[in-house]
Parts: C-alpha cells; sequence; structure tokens
C-alpha cells in the first residue's frame, strides 16, 4: 500500500498515485482535499514504500516502523505535536519504538517527517502497513 504513496520535494504533505502519463504523474493528496495535480518529471518523487531508516543491524523499511509505531499507540495518530517537539523528545520517542536505530545517521527531522506522515496516513484511514501475504519480522 505504501508503494502508491509518494513524498514529493518542495511540497508538503503526501500524495497518492493515481495515474501515469507521458513525462508526468498524475496524484492526488491524501489530507481529504483530493486535490489532483501533475507531477513533472522533473521534481523528485519517491515512494514511501522505497523509504527505509537506519538501524545498529542494517535498514528497516518505513512500512514496519510505521507497524511498530500503530503497535505502541494503537491505531490513532501519534499523541505527539512533531513539528513542536524538542530533539530529546523526537529521540526518545523513536527509541521507544526502534530501540536499535541508528542514532548517528537518523536525525530529528527524519524522526519528525515519519511522526507526521503517520498521524497523515492513519486521520485519511490509509493506515494499513503490512502488504498483504507479509508478515512484519517478529523479534
Amino acid at each position: 500500500m505504501l508503494k502508491e504513496i509518494l513524498t514529493i520535494s518542495g511540497k508538503p504533505g503526501l500524495y497518492k498515485l493515481i495515474a501515469k502519463g507521458n513525462n508526468c504523474l498524475i496524484v492526488e493528496s491524501v489530507d481529504g482535499k483530493k486535490k489532483r495535480m501533475p507531477v513533472q518529471g522533473t521534481d523528485k518523487v519517491v515512494s514511501l514504500g522505497d523509504i527505509s531508516i537506519y538501524t545498529d543491524n542494517g535498514e528497516m523499511r518505513l512500512n514496519e516502523v510505521f507497524q511498530k509505531i500503530e503497535d505502541k499507540c494503537g491505531k490513532s495518530p501519534v499523541d505527539m505535536n512533531a513539528a513542536k517537539a524538542s530533539n530529546d523528545e523526537l529521540n526518545s520517542f523513536l527509541a521507544g519504538v526502534v530501540a536499535d536505530y541508528d542514532r548517528d545517521r537518523v536525525y530529528p527531522s527524519h524522526i519528525r517527517k515519519i511522526i507526521i506522515w503517520y498521524n497523515l496516513l492513519v486521520e485519511c484511514g490509509l493506515n494499513e502497513f503490512t502488504e498483504k501475504g507479509q508478515e512484519t519480522s517478529a523479534e
């Protein structure tokens, strides 16, 4: 499911891929406004399914991080104002979710984005973080 959700550099929020055209993608905002727009090939577009965070043992995919946040918070948004949270609050939150994340390579700005994206996906009802037929790794 996260393969269809995109982040576009320079544009706030998350977008859902609707269609592919010649030299552009048609995307729709997931924030409830359902605003559609074309994204040109010059824009940097990244699928949430392709994002990972660094851990001491390698990398952890973003859908696994979201699943761990959901396990901790239930199916409700994170009870933290990520935009105003201090770096220590952000680091302690992620340490409570992913204990072995790499503190040298995962910056507070990354954690802030993860929380904001998670809250946006939960509020829009797009919180199916495991792919069908795929189980999260139980450690």
